[in-house]
C-alpha cells in the first residue's frame, strides 16, 4: 500500500511539473510558413538573429520564453526562427535564397545568407513583421523586452498599424500603449 501511495504522489509532481511548465513558441522554417499560410493565413514574425551575436541570445532567453510572449505569438503568428549566417538553402516565394559563401567551420561571424539580404537586414536581432501573404510589414532591429516585444505584436496583430499614418500616430500610439506583460 505504501508503494502505491508513493507511486502516486511521485506521478502527481512529475505530472504537475510537467504540465506548469510553460509552453515554447512554435518556431518554424519559412517553407513551413508558407504552406500553412495556405490553410490558416495569420501574421507571420521573423527572428532574424546569428549564432554569435549577444542580444540575439538574451532575446532567445529572456524573451521568447515569457509565458505572455510564448502565449501571444503562438496564437496570432506563425513564427520562423531564421539564422542569418546559415548554410542551408530557403526558398521564398518562388525564389531559392543561399548563402554560397557560408563555411561550415567557421567560428563566430559567417557571411550573410542571401535571404537576410533580400530583407535588407543589417543588424542583429531583427524581427520582420509579414502579413498573411508573407509581405513585409515593417523590420525592427535590436533587443526587445517582453514588454518592448508587445508593443509591437500588438500593432501587428491587431492591424492597428494599418491606422498609423505618421511618426506622430506611431508616438501616439507607443504612449498611450499600456503593457499587460
Amino acid at each position: 500500500m505504501k508503494k502505491t501511495l508513493s507511486l502516486l504522489v511521485a506521478l502527481i509532481c512529475f505530472s504537475t511539473l510537467t504540465f506548469a511548465q510553460p509552453d515554447k513558441i512554435h518556431w518554424r522554417t519559412v517553407e513551413e510558413v508558407a504552406a500553412l499560410q495556405q490553410k490558416a493565413p495569420r501574421k507571420v514574425l521573423m527572428d532574424v538573429y546569428t549564432s554569435w551575436c549577444g542580444p540575439c541570445k538574451m532575446m532567445m532567453k529572456n524573451t521568447f520564453t515569457n509565458t505572455n510572449v510564448i502565449k501571444y505569438v503562438n496564437e496570432n503568428f506563425y513564427a520562423i526562427k531564421f539564422d542569418a549566417e546559415g548554410g542551408a538553402d530557403v526558398t521564398f516565394k518562388g525564389n531559392t535564397y543561399q548563402n554560397p559563401d557560408f563555411k561550415p567551420n567557421a567560428r563566430g561571424r559567417n557571411s550573410q545568407h542571401q535571404l537576410a539580404s533580400a530583407f535588407g537586414v543589417n543588424s542583429y536581432p531583427t524581427i520582420i513583421y509579414m502579413d498573411e501573404e508573407m509581405n513585409v510589414i515593417a523590420p525592427i532591429k535590436g533587443y526587445q523586452t517582453p514588454d518592448k516585444i508587445e508593443l509591437y505584436l500588438k500593432l501587428f496583430a491587431e492591424n492597428i498599424y494599418l491606422t498609423v499614418q505618421s511618426q506622430e500616430d506611431f508616438q501616439k500610439f507607443q504612449t498611450e500603449f499600456k503593457s499587460t506583460f
